[in-house]
């Protein structure tokens, strides 16, 4: 494939795999045809498909989880902040007729799996130029509510993104290539006669083969381990997940917010300072858990945003067969984590934390290295950031955000290191809209001249202004 060159209303810069995958987006395009980019998580699916969607008039429609909203929303503004974007989505979207002609006239519309089938009087009577379907694995089971419903859409082009490979599920990848080439493949019934009880049961070469041909061009699909094919790929990914919090997190949160600012205004000097960094303290440990907040030992399922959307990070991880660092920067949440694991995924993952001895705490790094026991190692952020090698971990998840990047840095860098074959991915787990969100803005911000401004602690939080505190953590 050629490199195809993103135009100057994309901000931003492409690698070389990314600009191959924009000309074969751009080739299917051409030739009236849909694709599947699998590449690997955190290869930049996002932005590449951004570029492509830039160089042709609208109306686009991207179709994900609710979890990913809003990151496609902070990525558009991000690469192509000229498009308008409506995010249809919530109580206060656009509906019935009206809708069309704001949804029509818009570049970019967003919305998801979940309200697709509810809406699809409106979403369906749109001629959409192009349909993304972000985590397409969610349309892999063909006679889902979700599937059927993108195959009522109306688009000249149809693109699925996934991370999670679909070579190895056949029916899947009928599913999903069916959604973006109605009939390619032809009925499913007939793929399975002709190619997929061959294939599974038998391992048939030549049937493989054929179907690979087949496929080939309608599927993109590079993978981390390949440095051949991308020697330009940094080392190490960054990406934030964003979460979104309960209706109870909300009013904790809420809570403590009024109190904090009634506070503030009246407290100085050491008193205040104590008290606000009580207050934020108190406010993080709302986003990861009202259980952590209220250390009531109550249950962990189904009450914070943020632990539901861990457990997607971690359905893939497993999915994908890699190992991961969990950090959180509390002792108790971490206890929480454990529990949690052992419950939802039936995985007895071991805490490194300042509690453990030195000879637990080689035989749990000792263990991790060589592959065995669980995939996930959980570390208190005091404990384990510094001096581990733990470079079996090819995923960081950082539960809760360290208010300076370095020591958050020092603690990915247990596994971007010397011996490290793989990129590392490390996803940052954001709360929308609160003051984790606020302030992981502020560092991006700083981060060049992070250690001058922020120093080491957290101590120019206290400093802040009443006005300046309550603009980072009113709640969106």
């Amino acid at each position: 494939l050629e490199e195809a060159k993103e135009i100057s209303e994309f901000h931003g810069e492409l690698r070389h795999y990314q600009r191959r995958g924009l000309a074969w987006m751009q080739f299917l395009a051409k030739v009236g045809l849909g694709g599947c980019l699998a590449d690997d998580m955190g290869l930049g699916k996002t932005a590449t498909t951004l570029a492509h969607l830039i160089e042709r008039p609208g109306p686009h429609l991207v179709v994900c989880p609710l979890s990913v909203v809003h990151n496609w929303e902070a990525e558009s503004h991000r690469f192509t902040p000229g498009q308008t974007v409506i995010v249809h989505h919530g109580s206060g979207r656009h509906q019935g007729e009206p809708a069309l002609f704001g949804l029509a006239d818009a570049d970019i519309v967003i919305t998801t799996y979940g309200l697709l089938p509810r809406d699809l009087d409106a979403l369906g009577q749109i001629d959409w130029t192009t349909v993304v379907l972000d985590e397409a694995q969610m349309v892999k089971n063909a006679s889902t509510k979700a599937a059927k419903a993108v195959r009522k859409l109306r688009a000249a082009q149809k693109i699925a993104l996934t991370g999670t490979p679909v070579e190895n599920r056949l029916s899947e990848l009928w599913a999903i290539l069916d959604a973006c080439n109605p009939g390619l493949l032809g009925s499913q019934q007939r793929f399975r006669e002709q190619y997929a009880t061959a294939i599974e049961r038998h391992s048939d070469p030549e049937v493989t083969a054929r179907l690979r041909q087949i496929t080939q061009p309608f599927v993109l699909r590079r993978t981390k381990a390949d440095r051949r094919l991308l020697p330009d790929l940094p080392d190490k990914i960054e990406q934030i997940a964003y979460a979104q919090l309960t209706r109870e997190q909300a009013a904790l949160y809420q809570k403590i917010v009024d109190q904090l600012l009634a506070d503030a205004k009246d407290l100085e000097g050491m008193q205040r300072r104590g008290r606000v960094l009580a207050a934020l303290t108190r406010l993080k440990q709302v986003c990861n858990h009202p259980a952590h907040a209220l250390k009531d030992g109550s249950r962990l399922v189904g009450r914070s945003g943020k632990l539901n959307r861990f457990d997607e990070l971690v359905d893939e991880l497993f999915d994908l067969g890699e190992r991961a660092l969990v950090f959180t920067q509390f002792r108790e949440m971490g206890d929480l984590l454990q529990r949690h694991v052992n419950e939802r995924f039936a995985v007895d993952a071991p805490f490194l934390h300042g509690g453990v001895s030195a000879a637990g705490r080689q035989r749990m790094v000792a263990e991790f290295q060589a592959g065995e026991g669980s995939p996930l190692l959980l570390v208190s952020l005091k404990a384990g950031g510094t001096g581990l090698n733990l470079t079996a971990a090819s995923q960081v998840i950082h539960y809760d955000r360290w208010w300076n990047p370095a020591v958050e840095d020092q603690a990915t860098d247990r596994a971007w290191r010397m011996g490290q074959q793989r990129t590392v991915n490390v996803h940052k787990l954001v709360c929308q809209g609160t003051v984790e969100e606020r302030i992981g803005q502020v560092i991006d911000e700083k981060r060049a001249i992070a250690d001058a401004v922020v120093g080491t602690g957290e101590a120019w939080l206290t400093e802040l202004s009443t006005d300046d505190l309550a603009k980072l953590v009113v709640l969106e």
